[in-house]
């Protein structure tokens, strides 16, 4: 029933209160229990579609816990340490003690450390989770665990928002990019202490303000995703280019210049520091190539470790990392071909280029294509126009091998992600 209705039908009914006798108010009373019956329906169904993309990613990585639970049994590995392994130590010890207090029990792949060994790691994440423990009562852990979840949630809400503004899109289609992105292959990194889902909640939401054209929130974002981790030159690369278009086509005003020098300051300014603290202009990539091997090699060393897995599969991680990576490749090129916004293609291309176009450890590969998540737009196009029934039962597949091979990777794999 339309509000005109529900206004006709308490008018007509006023208008009959008038010639009734006194007492027959029935017709009023029906009128306004319908109105208050519409309203109620209305409310709750606001409050299920803004729940809605919490509610999606929280089930998704609950499901993946407990399937972690269970293989850590198998293993004979505890949860808690395995959710706070490798670059997760790392963080905690920053987040604890500063770069200049990292316990000296942690050091790089090649088992060595320096006083620049910590400088590797950006310092946005472990800042937070500081803050976080220095609240009553909290532990440090437990912070860490709480800005991953907070971050992973506003990044669940933030593609909603993307999925929804995109061409083609619909608060389904952000419903099911959402999903798409919890049941992740390695999204078990959402739930651990890493720094991948506070940069991904950034990436969304500078995204976000990049198609909506809200410049000043897309520099703000990109900024502080480039405290983060070194991911954000995609998101910079993305978010100024789409800038100098709107400057160029003479669009919104000043906003897509601000938007624009604000983008890079993040990134800039750790590497900055990082130099000054080194000594040398290029200090945050000679510690990633001392202690990790990790340098631009054009995809050489990436193209190497493919075919030597394809022909000699020596592990379910290795192999699966291989075939992510052609996976990527080919959602890529549909995302060209289903004509996804620029600016989201440019991003995307930007993080298969950093993480396949570099030397360094192999194994994490499929952990540094997570946030490239705009691959996954083209999918959740796709698959929002099937029957509900199909999309859930697809989703629930993807649930399913996302939250085994995720406990796999940290609980069966003995090696660093």
């Amino acid at each position: 029933m339309s509000a005109t209705e529900v206004a006709r039908d308490l008018g007509a009914a006023g208008d009959r209160d008038e010639a009734a006798p006194r007492g027959a108010q029935a017709p009023q009373r029906l009128g306004t229990a319908r109105w208050t019956q519409q309203w109620t329906q209305w409310t709750r169904h606001r409050a299920t579609l803004a729940l809605a993309p919490a509610v999606l990613y929280l089930a998704a990585r609950e499901f993946g816990l407990l399937v972690l639970n269970w293989m850590a049994a198998q293993n004979g590995k505890a949860v808690t340490p395995a959710l706070t392994s490798w670059d997760g130590q790392w963080f905690l010890g920053i987040a604890q003690g500063g770069y200049a207090n990292v316990p000296q029990s942690l050091a790089d792949a090649f088992g060595r450390r320096t006083a620049e060994t910590p400088l590797a790691f950006f310092p946005g994440y472990p800042t937070l989770v500081r803050w976080v423990a220095a609240l009553p009562g909290v532990q440090l852990v437990g912070a860490a665990f709480a800005v991953s979840l907070v971050s992973g949630v506003f990044c669940a809400y933030g593609l909603h928002r993307l999925g929804s503004r995109i061409n083609g899109g619909s608060p389904r289609v952000g419903l099911v990019l959402v999903a798409l992105f919890a049941a992740s292959p390695m999204a078990i990194v959402l739930s651990m202490t890493y720094s991948e889902a506070t940069f991904c909640a950034f990436a969304a939401w500078a995204l976000v303000g990049v198609v909506e054209r809200r410049w000043v929130l897309a520099g703000m974002c990109c900024a502080a995703a480039g405290l983060v981790r070194p991911t954000a030159a995609a998101l910079v690369l993305a978010v100024g280019l789409a800038a100098l278009v709107a400057v160029v086509r003479g669009r919104d005003g000043w906003r897509p210049w601000v938007g624009g020098l604000l983008a890079p300051l993040g990134l800039l300014g750790y590497l900055g520091w990082v130099a000054q603290r080194t000594g040398s202009l290029d200090g945050w990539f000679a510690v990633q190539q001392r202690g990790w091997d990790s340098r631009f090699d054009g995809g050489a060393a990436t193209w190497k470790f493919g075919l030597e897995i394809l022909g000699s599969v020596r592990s379910v991680l290795e192999l699966g990392t291989v075939w992510l990576i052609l996976g990527a490749l080919v959602l890529l090129v549909i995302g060209f071909r289903r004509r996804v916004e620029w600016p989201l293609l440019v991003y995307a291309i930007g993080v298969l280029a950093m993480d396949l176009g570099s030397n360094g450890l192999m194994n994490s590969k499929a952990r540094l294509l997570l946030p490239a998540f705009t691959l996954l737009v083209p999918a959740a196009l796709g698959l929002a126009k099937r029957r509900t029934s199909t999309v859930v039962v697809a989703l629930l597949a993807l649930s399913v091998l996302s939250a085994w091979f995720g406990a796999y990777s940290i609980t069966a794999w003995p090696y660093a992600i």
